[in-house]
């Protein structure tokens, strides 16, 4: 799955504060969290327990180096000025990583 099919003309927008938080909290760069977007077997999810102040998503793929991410985002500006905000990104748990090979099975099998 290409990023420009899921959000044509995308590009990412971050907040340092949440950035700094992030590695603090995680260890996950921002390039790093970016990658997910660009897996093959990337999964978005709407989130509508957080969505109360703006629409948010979350994302489960992998990194170049194969790291299993969870990332939770909503998106900022309209058409060709849309950017992705990446709000946080960890490791996903191990609930979460039997979720995604499911769904790559899945999507595998159709």
């Amino acid at each position: 799955m290409e990023l420009e099919k899921l959000f044509p003309g995308v590009g990412f927008d971050w907040n340092k504060w949440n950035a700094d938080k992030i590695w603090e909290n995680h260890k996950v760069q921002f390039s790093e969290a970016e990658e997910v977007f660009f897996d093959i077997n990337l999964i978005i999810l709407p989130d509508p327990t957080h969505s109360i102040a703006e629409e948010r998503y979350i994302a489960l793929g992998k990194t170049k180096t194969s790291r299993s991410l969870f990332v939770v985002f909503t998106e900022r500006g309209f058409d060709a000025t849309k950017k992705i905000r990446i709000i946080s990104a960890r490791d996903l748990s191990k609930k979460e990583r039997r979720k995604y090979r499911e769904q790559i099975k899945k999507g595998a099998g159709a």
